[in-house]
């Protein structure tokens, strides 16, 4: 193992944006880590930010600290997706790794390129789909894969479903349902899909105002089924306006339903977290199913790491949930050791592309009124015009 790993952080308070996933402290507490800098135009409160993040130094600009400081790892922040290629850009040319925030890009053509970057310049991203980490889902993955449902029939997958249900929330929050399904069952084979803007078939002149800057999107409701591998379906649904936080139901998560029963976890960052859940009664999920929580218990160990700051947990920019903080941990070690093992890390540009091939082929498949088929071979956005 290398003997320091020296990270950068770039996150730019001076660009609005929603609330972040604290991944500016991912690589906090890791042995043979430090913090070298964080790249932050804005300088305001900055002692109090450079102290949470565990920075030593502090740049105006990514460039000057990438040159600099040449770390070993940047970290991307921004949730804007048009940010990140040139920064990616920036640090392959330079050879560093990355760890991204989701979106990698609303782009295919641009994620195609990212690929095609990391490949040319030998370089590592990890991209931040946290489940992919997270203790409740692995578990829920190892579960299925031992049989204890019997045979996975049909994985159901909800977005947030709040005031950007539709193409916001499949884009912004649909993207971690996506991944998460191709993490339990590969890549999909086709796509079938449906979606409306009040009321009516989405067309292809529609046009829905994003809360952030992501690209085209359009629908208030979305209904999409996937074929995966061995005749295991694939839903998403996102439905706007249906969350309400005063009721504490959470929508956005997964059930998967199989031949014995059916398992299913909810997708929280906010107070209290869901916990994995098993109905071991075979048959349809409407009909009589009762859930019984999952134990779960940690295995992986970081030898040598500082034991995790909970106390985090809310702070700004950083989720209130502790499996956030969990998983962004293990995250940031696995691309340590993708990195020293030479291979791809768990969460990678390859799937996190593929996360955003199958929301293409939703569009695609709901404009020609039709089944589409993947990989594609039409790489621009069906609602380009």
């Amino acid at each position: 193992m290398k003997k320091i790993w020296k990270i950068g952080i770039i996150k730019d308070r001076a660009v609005p944006m929603l609330g972040l996933h604290g991944h500016q402290v991912a690589f906090r507490g890791l042995p043979g880590v430090e913090i070298a800098a964080l790249a932050d135009s804005n300088t305001e409160n900055l002692d109090e930010i450079i102290s949470l993040i565990g920075a030593k130094r502090h740049y105006l600009n990514h460039t000057e600290m990438l040159d600099k400081e040449k770390p070993d790892i940047v970290v991307l922040c921004s949730r804007h997706p048009h940010d990140h290629l040139p920064q990616i850009k920036a640090a392959a040319e330079r050879g560093i790794h990355v760890y991204c925030e989701k979106p990698m890009t609303v782009n295919l053509r641009e994620a195609d390129q990212i690929v095609e970057i990391s490949e040319k310049h030998n370089i590592k991203i990890c991209v931040a789909h946290p489940a992919r980490y997270d203790l409740g889902f692995r578990t829920m993955k190892k579960m299925i894969e031992m049989g204890e449902i019997g045979s996975p029939l049909t994985i159901y997958g909800r977005g947030k479903n709040d005031h950007r249900g539709g193409g916001e929330d499949l884009l912004v929050l649909g993207t971690h349902i996506l991944d998460l399904q191709t993490f339990f069952f590969g890549a999909p084979d086709y796509v079938m899909a449906d979606m409306t803007a009040n009321g009516r078939p989405v067309v292809k002149t529609d046009s829905t105002k994003t809360v952030e800057p992501i690209g085209p999107t359009a629908a208030d409701e979305i209904f999409a089924c996937f074929r995966f591998p061995e005749g295991v379906r694939g839903i998403f649904e996102s439905r706007r306006g249906l969350f309400e936080r005063s009721n504490g139901i959470i929508h956005m998560g997964i059930t998967v339903a199989g031949t014995k029963g059916a398992l299913s976890l909810r997708f929280c960052d906010i107070k209290p977290e869901d916990k994995l859940r098993i109905s071991r009664r075979p048959g349809p999920l409407e009909d009589n199913s009762a859930y019984e929580e999952v134990p779960l218990t940690e295995e992986r160990r970081i030898s040598g790491a500082e034991a995790l700051d909970y106390s985090l947990c809310g702070k700004k920019d950083i989720c209130g949930t502790k499996w956030f903080l969990e998983a962004n941990r293990f995250a940031a070690w696995d691309l340590i050791c993708a990195i020293e093992e030479d291979r791809e890390p768990v969460s990678n540009a390859h799937n996190a592309r593929l996360a955003l091939e199958m929301i293409y082929g939703i569009y695609a498949s709901h404009l020609s009124r039709g089944i589409v088929n993947f990989p594609l071979t039409d790489r621009t956005h069906p609602l380009d015009k």
